[in-house]
């Protein structure tokens, strides 16, 4: 007998993108798009009734769980409503109303926290894959889940995060956790190209806002092992660039320390990760440097004082 599903979902809720795409063409609400994820949870739940689901939201400055709510809610029975579908609509439309009730003015410039949310749907993932042992000892315990996450975004990459975010994608690896990424807008993000690419997720752009939940519905509903059956897009090239840990911005042509594997925009006399001093010998292959190990790296890769 096969596993149960859980889905992991992480929301871009950050204030600005949102209002641009609300009035873009054609226009997506926050309100229309939170209304289709239900629909997509409601369906994953519906394939099979040991399927699970937890929901994080990612906003400017700070991360937190959207579903399961931290506390017991009482939800009001109908009986023209599945009770699990109840319980994920009230709970999870009510824990969204009140971040974005509580959010106050924030800068354009604050990126979303889609870190700390990566992290703590790792965490909860690894929570679910290692659950305790059962209290009697002659019955067997449930089978892991096989989990999954999938991010939707509307912001584009913030080189900042280069270094947590790739720890976070070398986690998910390791649990064997697919990420797979909705962009619903047109913003540049090398880092979760390459996020999908390293751990067998699928990245799709929303080309056709109309249609996000037949996107929903064609390309990340099915789990990853059905996947190899079915016709998922995939990216046709992946941008591996990284971003430099002395100025945190995307390199083409990096300088990488062969102790720790920092990578730096440009020869220096000591690593500011792990502190290795390299032979001024060595750094004159890259060009000539002035006594305080700064030099200027041109558009073509060369290295001057």
């Amino acid at each position: 007998m096969s596993s149960p599903s859980h889905l992991s979902l992480i929301l871009d809720l950050t204030p600005v993108p949102w209002d641009a795409l609300s009035h873009s063409t054609p226009p997506l609400r926050l309100k229309d798009f939170l209304a289709q994820a239900l629909v997509f949870i409601n369906a994953h739940l519906a394939l099979r009734n040991e399927n699970s689901v937890s929901v994080f939201g990612a906003l400017p400055g700070r991360s937190m769980i959207l579903y399961p709510p931290a506390g017991s809610t009482q939800v009001e029975a109908d009986e023209n409503t599945f009770h699990v579908f109840g319980q994920v609509d009230e709970g999870f439309m009510r824990s969204v109303e009140q971040e974005v009730e509580d959010l106050q003015e924030v800068e354009e410039d604050v990126p979303p926290a889609l870190v700390g949310a990566l992290t703590k749907s790792l965490c909860y993932i690894n929570r679910l894959s290692n659950p305790p042992p059962p209290s009697n000892p002659s019955e067997a315990p449930p089978p892991p889940p096989h989990s999954r996450i999938l991010l939707f975004s509307v912001s584009p990459d913030a080189s900042v995060a280069y270094i947590p975010f790739m720890n976070c994608i070398f986690s998910a690896q390791k649990l064997k956790v697919a990420i797979d990424v909705c962009k619903l807008d047109e913003s540049e993000v090398i880092f979760l190209h390459q996020a999908c690419h390293l751990t067998g997720g699928a990245f799709v752009p929303i080309t056709q806002r109309e249609a996000l939940l037949q996107y929903l519905s064609m390309c990340f509903l099915s789990e990853t092992e059905t996947r190899k059956t079915l016709a998922v897009p995939t990216l046709d090239k992946v941008d591996f660039r990284a971003a430099c840990f002395c100025h945190k911005e995307i390199v083409d042509i990096g300088y990488v320390c062969s102790v720790c594997l920092s990578i730096f925009c440009q020869p220096v006399l000591e690593c500011s990760t792990c502190r290795t001093k390299f032979s001024p010998d060595t750094l004159l292959r890259f060009g000539n440097m002035n006594l305080n190990g700064h030099a200027h790296t041109h558009s073509n890769g060369t290295v001057t004082a």
